[in-house]
């Protein structure tokens, strides 16, 4: 029977990338290794349970709802999670997964939405990237980078100078909530002409406050 060490299952709104806004059913998988200065899910670096995985589908899909999530911590820590993916697809969810982009995201499903974060200078773990992950990239993919200063800015600008990354892959600039306000990061998005999308947590604006099951 396999299983994997799930923090929490429930159902919000999409908060962030080209989906935000939609009704999605989050899965957040026990664990990362990472520790970003800016994170807002510590508690899903240790606390959780081992479920069968048979329990994590037949929960989602009690849900009326048919985009999925898999996130963390950092969901790609744990192997089993290619066995959850392929039931969830089984039932003709859209599958989402939202990585650190250090792990190898090469042998996901290839119907799977990768969401694929470059981490910033600020975040204290720059440098941190899974390179051949990102040379795979595939319509339904997005790069995000959470930007907490000028700094942060500049260095995701360089960094896409230097990858050329594909015209058709969406890319995410997100100000950390609290520490940058969204109307700066826009100037500097205006200014710079690299066609980067805004992007703010809409689930932070919809619950001010609310860290847990949203």
């Amino acid at each position: 029977m396999k299983t994997l060490v799930v923090n929490e299952i429930f159902h919000s709104i999409q908060g962030e990338s080209t989906l935000a806004g939609r009704p999605c059913v989050f899965v957040r998988l026990t664990g990362c290794d990472l520790r970003c200065s800016w994170c807002d899910t510590e508690y899903a670096f240790y606390e959780g349970s081992k479920r069968p995985i048979d329990d994590i589908v037949a929960e989602v899909a009690a849900f009326d709802c048919d985009l999925v999530e898999m996130t963390g911590g950092e969901p790609l820590l744990q192997p089993n999670i290619h066995e959850l993916i392929a039931r969830l697809l089984q039932l003709g969810k859209t599958v989402m997964i939202e990585t650190g982009g250090h792990r190898d995201a090469t042998t996901l499903d290839p119907r799977v939405r990768r969401i694929l974060d470059v981490k910033t200078p600020s975040s204290g773990e720059c440098g941190k990237t899974h390179e051949a992950t990102f040379e795979t990239l595939r319509e339904g993919d997005e790069i995000k980078f959470v930007i907490t200063d000028r700094a942060d800015f500049d260095w995701s600008v360089d960094w896409l100078a230097a990858h050329r990354m594909p015209a058709a892959i969406p890319i995410l600039f997100s100000p950390v909530h609290g520490k940058l306000e969204p109307a700066e990061l826009a100037q500097w998005i205006l200014e710079s002409g690299i066609g980067a999308r805004l992007q703010l947590q809409m689930h932070k604006i919809l619950w001010p406050g609310v860290l847990r099951g949203v």
